[in-house]
């Protein structure tokens, strides 16, 4: 499995995903492990310390202090990893529209975080995105 590469395909055949539940990005200091029974949706490493994208309940069970509350929507489209300007066309709709995402590519999908009271607001602007490149609803 490839993924699409087509940018028209990609846009009109996504449908995005408002997932359940509420996530906070927190980061650890260089060194330092996860604490068990931590499960992230995402785990980076850099220079400066491990950021992990958790619920704001696991964040807070494990005492981790976090920041920008969002939450996480799926573009339900297996999206090549070296499709050009996927997600370009969809955080520019969403900046166009004065929202800040953090937008996350994994192997089989693309995942948005996005304010969370501004998640219902981003799915529209989605929504029309595809719609606006061919998506029969």
């Amino acid at each position: 499995m490839t993924g699409e590469t087509d940018l028209k395909t990609l846009l009109a055949s996504m449908t995005p995903e408002l997932l359940d539940g509420f996530f906070v990005f927190a980061t650890l200091a260089p060194g330092i492990s996860k604490p068990d029974g931590l499960d992230p949706v995402m785990v980076f490493r850099e220079r400066e310390g491990t950021t992990l994208i958790v619920t704001e309940d696991a964040a807070k069970a494990a005492g981790l202090s976090a920041s920008f509350g969002c939450r996480m929507i799926t573009l339900n489209i297996h999206s090549s990893l070296e499709a050009v300007g996927f997600l370009a066309a969809i955080t520019t709709r969403l900046a166009s529209a004065g929202m800040g995402v953090n937008p996350v590519s994994a192997f089989y999908h693309d995942h948005l975080f996005v304010p969370v009271e501004r998640a219902e607001e981003a799915m529209v602007l989605l929504r029309g995105l595809a719609a606006e490149n061919g998506q029969v609803e």
